[in-house]
């Protein structure tokens, strides 16, 4: 089963930088777009807003590839 996040949670994913941490700003459940990218997000499928603690970029992530943090 995957995890849920909640707005505000801190997370970790992987980029080609490596590990970065960010937080949850909001769950995604319809499709949208996001600084000219497409974000096929649904209900059944849905995807998470983060944002970068150290860049401060917003993307939009699968909830399979983000991990809670503690703080």
């Amino acid at each position: 089963m995957t995890e849920e996040f909640e707005k505000g949670d801190k997370v970790k994913w992987k980029s080609p930088q490596g590990d970065v941490i960010g937080e949850v700003k909001k769950k995604i459940a319809s499709p949208m777009e996001i600084k000219g990218h497409y974000v096929s997000a649904s209900k059944d499928n849905p995807q998470y807003l983060v944002k970068s603690n150290k860049t401060g970029k917003e993307a939009a992530h699968k909830p399979e590839s983000l991990k809670k943090v503690k703080e």
